[in-house]
């Protein structure tokens, strides 16, 4: 049985370039956003720099998660280290949380009295923010893998949430500077912090989903089992658990009833392909079992 787990050298090259430009990035414009938000006392600016500094932290831990996984497995941790790209992605996702509701905290307080914000310093810092953020995206999105690496995705979207933040901090500014209307600040920026909180959601629920052992939502337990029930000679399957040890790595093991005259391994080899064929898992475990023994039925 093979065991690609599609976690190639090239990719995590690719992934720790990736990472490393958009942490440079990141944190040089953290530093202009937080004295430029002293300066201009803008709420917007500094709830973004803030962000940003939750960018280059959550930038650092995932680059740090991928040199971690890379380790070999041990007697002590028999999968390796894949499942801190998961934990540090649960992490990115907890701090998104955390930073929407300081900045929301903070709006509230500026609500009934606004403070005046110089608009066009503001506007122009929150520009460059916004083509700091734009290149770090632009970065990952070209070197990365942010669709199906969660851990990478999470630290994609601090960045894209930062975006948002500085989107929202050009708009206040241009509403300030052209009507006087300074109550725009803490406005946009609860909006964007509502906008974070979403794509926070997303990344929390399948983190906490994968440390669960929970079934990846691109696979279908029922229709396995039916698929692997339709070989030849198999009677019945059960105890099927599927899990994700990390993102790119599904994992499947099982037992199979066959008839007594059924040939175990022709059966475990078409068993294998299926499952790698149809479902792209390439680390199944397959327990074969007839009349003359069958193993007791486990409790999960």
């Amino acid at each position: 049985m093979g065991h690609n787990h599609n976690h190639g050298s090239d990719q995590r090259e690719g992934n720790k370039k990736g990472l490393i430009i958009a942490l440079t990035i990141t944190t040089g414009i953290m530093v202009l956003e937080f004295f430029g938000g002293i300066i201009t006392n803008s709420l917007a600016l500094l709830s973004d720099s803030g962000h940003m500094l939750s960018d280059a932290s959550s930038l650092a831990l995932s680059l740090v998660a991928i040199r971690f996984a890379s380790r070999p497995p041990s007697p002590t941790k028999t999968y390796g280290y894949y499942r801190f790209e998961i934990l540090a992605a649960l992490f990115n996702g907890l701090t998104l949380f955390l930073i929407s509701g300081f900045i929301i905290y903070e709006a509230i307080q500026r609500f009934n009295e606004p403070p005046s914000v110089s608009s066009g310093t503001m506007i122009l810092i929150a520009i460059i923010g916004l083509i700091a953020n734009i290149l770090s995206a632009v970065t990952l999105i070209k070197k990365a893998d942010v669709k199906s690496n969660i851990n990478l995705r999470s630290a994609y979207l601090h960045i894209v949430g930062d975006a948002l933040g500085s989107v929202g901090a050009i708009i206040a500014g241009i509403v300030m500077l052209v009507f006087d209307w300074y109550i725009a600040d803490p406005i946009i920026s609860v909006l964007v912090a509502l906008l974070i909180l979403k794509s926070a959601w997303g990344v929390l629920t399948q983190s906490i989903h994968i440390l669960m052992e929970g079934t990846p939502p691109s696979l279908n337990k029922t229709e396995i089992q039916e698929l692997l029930t339709g070989i030849d000679d198999v009677l019945d399957v059960h105890d099927l658990h599927i899990w994700t040890i990390t993102s790119g790595m599904d994992s499947l093991s099982c037992h199979m009833t066959i008839s007594d005259n059924g040939n175990e391994q022709i059966i475990l080899q078409k068993a294998i392909h299926l499952v790698r064929e149809r479902y792209e898992i390439e680390h199944t475990t397959i327990q074969i079992e007839k009349s003359t023994f069958k193993h007791p039925e486990l409790q999960i």
